[in-house]
């Protein structure tokens, strides 16, 4: 079983937190696979034709929703500098573009999820000290008292950290909160989006997350809170226990009241250690996966690799040589998986064919958010595991096999990993 945090305490995860659901169904399922679907240049390839045209193999592939990049007007291609939030022509591509996409993926039974930068806004004319922190001239129309006053507003302090170098929203203001709903409902009802991925939560407290939520239901939520792990002072090591940065992360959820699922970025930083020779990593003190999904895997959304961490940006990228060994991991173990579209569509058709396999072996022998984990090795290079007593996996360049005394037969087998079923 999973723990989670209530008023700081960790405890047992009993009955999951179903009715915390907006809708209830996808947390409740807990079977979702998800697709970033962009990359940090998808803004050069006429991204919203080019992605339609994968709707059917995404699909056929067994996504059940796809992270899409901010459609909204933006100061920078990327579109993490919104501007006018109403303007969903942007460098992705036009507005009719996107309705035809979010169609497809209708047709097709595919959530588009929305990436809601609400944590900064570029404004469009200078305020009272000179910086562009006022929005005229475009819906929403705020002033400089939507602006905290640590980014040179005159709203009140930030309630999280201050992302330099633009005007930060201040949410403390009901004015605010009134039009970001209107905006999240818009985006819902009127584009059809469904679902919601919320940026840079670190700048502004959780419980405004809970009430965007509460207030325009999409059906999935998930929080970017990208917080740093434990190194060693000494030699900046990746320190064995990672409990502290897994709790944080757990507390924030938590006080959403576990209405938002968050990046499991404590699973990514272990991992990505771990398969370098340190497999040991991989085994808590309590016999559980380290990182979220050990303790909440039903809110634990977990990845290898993102638009920022991987791609042309590569801030904290994972090994390359050993990408694989990273999705067997986890697409074979609880919490709620997420692929990222370098891997899947541009490393070529080896690596599609093994992530979709993987994925493939998941939904058959019926794996999800709960599943349970019995750890059977974790040494330097060998980790083993048995999920839910159907499905037993390994990872690690050391040879290995399941027990004769069970019927295993292997499903799928790569470089540094195999997955067997009964």
């Amino acid at each position: 079983m999973g723990q989670v945090v209530s008023d700081g305490v960790v405890e047992e995860e009993a009955a999951p937190k179903e009715e915390a659901a907006p809708k209830g169904g996808i947390i409740k399922n807990g079977r979702e696979i998800l697709l970033q679907a962009f990359n940090w240049e998808s803004h050069k390839h006429d991204w919203w034709s080019n992605l339609e045209g994968r709707i059917a193999d995404i699909a056929k592939s067994g996504f059940t929703a796809a992270w899409l990049p901010p459609p909204t007007q933006s100061l920078s291609q990327e579109g993490y500098l919104p501007q006018n939030l109403y303007s969903l022509d942007s460098c992705y591509g036009s507005l009719q573009q996107l309705n035809s996409l979010i169609q497809s993926m209708n047709d097709h039974n595919i959530r588009a999820m929305a990436d809601v930068v609400i944590n900064h806004r570029v404004g469009t004319t200078q305020g009272s000290n000179g910086m562009y922190n006022r929005y005229d001239g475009i819906p929403i129309p705020w002033d400089e008292h939507a602006v905290t006053s640590c980014s040179g507003g005159k709203g009140n302090e930030s309630t999280g950290e201050n992302f330099d170098g633009v005007p930060n929203i201040d949410h403390t203001q009901p004015f605010v909160r009134k039009d970001i709903i209107e905006w999240l409902v818009w985006l819902r009802e009127t584009i059809g989006f469904q679902d919601f991925r919320f940026d840079f939560t670190k700048g502004y407290a959780s419980k405004y997350v809970k009430e965007y939520i509460e207030e325009s239901k999409p059906l999935f939520a998930v929080g970017e809170y990208w917080d740093s792990c434990e190194y060693n002072p000494t030699d900046n090591h990746l320190s064995y226990n990672q409990d502290k940065h897994r709790q944080r992360i757990i507390n924030w959820i938590d006080s959403t009241g576990g209405l938002c699922a968050a990046f499991d970025f404590t699973t990514k930083g272990i991992l990505q250690e771990a398969v370098k020779g340190e497999l040991w990593r991989l085994r808590d003190t309590e016999e559980k996966p380290p990182g979220v999904m050990g303790w909440w895997p039903s809110r634990a959304v977990t990845f290898i690799e993102n638009h920022d961490t991987g791609s042309t940006q590569g801030h904290w990228p994972f090994p390359s040589d050993h990408v694989m060994e990273g999705y067997a991991y986890i697409l074979t173990h609880p919490g709620i998986p997420t692929v990222f579209y370098d891997h899947f569509y541009d490393w070529g058709d080896d690596f599609h064919s093994e992530i979709a396999k993987l994925m493939e072996i998941r939904k058959c022998q019926d794996i999800h958010s709960r599943s349970t984990v019995k750890i059977l090795e974790a040494s330097s290079n060998l980790y083993s595991a048995v999920i839910d007593d159907k499905l037993c996996m390994k990872i690690g360049q050391d040879s290995w096999c399941p027990s004769d005394d069970e019927e295993w037969k292997l499903a799928a087998s790569g470089n540094g990993y195999a997955v067997w079923h009964k």
